[in-house]
């Protein structure tokens, strides 16, 4: 065991949630991705399937941190389904401007479960903590590149 008990209770809780939201933005991503349309289809399908991509990458990386504290992670999909904290997409067609939006809310709330765990995992386990940085850094660029395309710039 590489934390005292309550640590890794702790910590464990702070990156199941971690795990089970990043699984569910990675699928909410590709259903974005297959659903997008309008005329900005083609960068909106490609940069969801970057994010989901990204989100697979971040949740295996949780998932062998939990295994490496002797923590079996849990990313079945009954789990995925009662535990995740986002918000779910509408089923069919997504205009293009709706996805981002969507997206970009379903992004700032995976970030806002992360700087939770961020905080939780700070004393017990700082090394569980600089992996969940390291995630919320590359989501909240994410975040910025898909807000980024719902802004008005003024020529001013």
């Amino acid at each position: 065991m590489i934390l005292d008990e309550v640590a890794t209770k702790t910590v464990a809780t702070a990156l199941q949630r971690a795990l089970t939201d990043l699984i569910d933005l990675g699928l909410l991503a590709k259903q974005a991705h297959w659903n997008v349309t309008g005329p900005h289809f083609r960068t909106v399908h490609l940069h969801l399937d970057e994010l989901a991509g990204a989100t697979r990458e971040h949740g295996d990386s949780v998932a062998e941190r939990l295994a490496a504290l002797g923590v079996s992670p849990d990313g079945r999909a009954s789990t995925i389904a009662t535990e995740s904290t986002l918000p779910g997409l509408p089923a069919g067609p997504l205009a293009d401007t709706a996805a981002v939006e969507a997206v970009t809310g379903l992004l700032a709330a995976t970030i806002s479960g992360l700087r939770a765990g961020i905080d939780a995992t700070g004393g017990p386990d700082p090394v569980s903590q600089d992996l969940l940085i390291g995630i919320t850094a590359d989501l909240e660029k994410q975040h910025w590149m898909f807000a980024a395309q719902t802004r008005q710039t003024s020529s001013a």
